[in-house]
């Protein structure tokens, strides 16, 4: 049977979780959009003309007429998602609750909390984990040493309450934390308002337990459109375009097959094969089956909150540089 599904909140973002399921339903996937919610009534409305399902202006229209509803995508602000979390779980509904898993991290314990008590799914939305890029990197690693990450993205009135941090070096965060598998031993971060009162361009150094360190710079302020990582491991310099979903690396004394040599013979440099997929397709199909046969997800509510212990950290660590140099936070 098809899995009853809806999206609360179609802004930017809800909008494409409304399309996936819509194009996966399309393509003889066993799920149904029934809905999407929208406190913008019209809003709603508009998305639901454009993926055939009916538009609610609450949740509790939602579920008062569609009880049925099984799993829903959480694309709503922030500051939303716990009180809304509570009333979907308390309904037995399985969840994808968007990145930053909560504003805090007693408000990310609360909805950890009761999601064990009450027996549902919930995935935290961290899809660059699905990025075709980041999976084909994850049999590379053996210990990485040193990070370098940028995401740098043009002004956008989006997601303006939140700072950058939160907004896209979350991403980043989540992924070098599951890439390097140890725990953070110190965090020194700088941050800096520039066309709003949030932080808008921030840089964050991380050292880890194992001695790797990683160095992120996260900019909504850009010129231009920049998403890649890259790092050091012991003989081998690897290179990941989450936009292009490529990877390059770069292999030094190894016999690695299907290795080229770059123009120092010692140097051998390959592609893995990746299967290009829009991580977000990649991410809710991943939450399906997770409905569908109640497994584990990929990446749990714990995931999400890790990360956002991280992205809480460098932000404390902004604020405390902010004060030594009197700007305002």
């Amino acid at each position: 049977m098809p899995i009853p599904v809806a999206v609360v909140g179609v802004g930017a973002f809800g909008r494409n979780h409304a399309r996936v399921y819509h194009e996966l339903a399309q393509e003889g996937e066993p799920v149904r959009l029934i809905g999407v919610v929208d406190t913008k009534l019209e809003r709603a409305e508009q998305v639901a003309r454009e993926f055939h399902c009916r538009a609610f202006g609450s949740i509790e229209q939602l579920i008062s007429t569609h009880s049925e509803v099984q799993a829903i995508s959480l694309a709503v602000p922030t500051l939303d998602h716990l009180p809304l979390g509570r009333i979907l779980l308390d309904a037995g509904i399985d969840l994808l609750i968007e990145k930053p898993l909560a504003r805090s991290l007693g408000e990310a314990d609360e909805l950890i909390a009761q999601v064990k008590n009450s027996g549902r799914i919930a995935q935290a939305g961290h899809l660059e984990r699905f990025n075709p890029a980041v999976r084909a990197t994850l049999p590379l690693l053996t210990r990485p040493m040193f990070f370098e990450v940028h995401r740098l993205s043009v002004f956008t009135p989006r997601s303006l309450d939140i700072d950058v941090v939160l907004d896209l070096m979350i991403h980043d965060l989540d992924t070098v934390l599951s890439f390097v598998n140890s725990p953070v031993k110190e965090v020194r971060a700088a941050g800096l308002p520039i066309l709003s009162n949030r932080v808008d361009i921030a840089n964050a150094r991380i050292e880890f337990a194992s001695g790797c360190i990683a160095n992120f710079t996260a900019s909504r302020v850009s010129t231009e459109r920049v998403r890649k990582l890259r790092f050091f491991q012991p003989q081998q310099y690897v290179s990941l375009d989450y936009g292009r979903q490529d990877v390059l690396v770069f292999s030094v004394g190894t016999d690695r097959d299907g290795g080229v040599p770059s123009v120092n013979p010692e140097i051998k440099v390959f592609k893995p094969l990746i299967s290009p997929e829009e991580p977000l397709r990649a991410e809710i199909r991943s939450f399906l089956n997770s409905v569908r046969t109640r497994a584990k997800p990929l990446i749990p509510l714990e995931d999400g909150r890790r990360a956002l212990e991280l992205a809480l950290e460098a932000l404390k660590e902004i604020d405390t540089h902010a004060g030594k140099l009197n700007l305002p936070t």
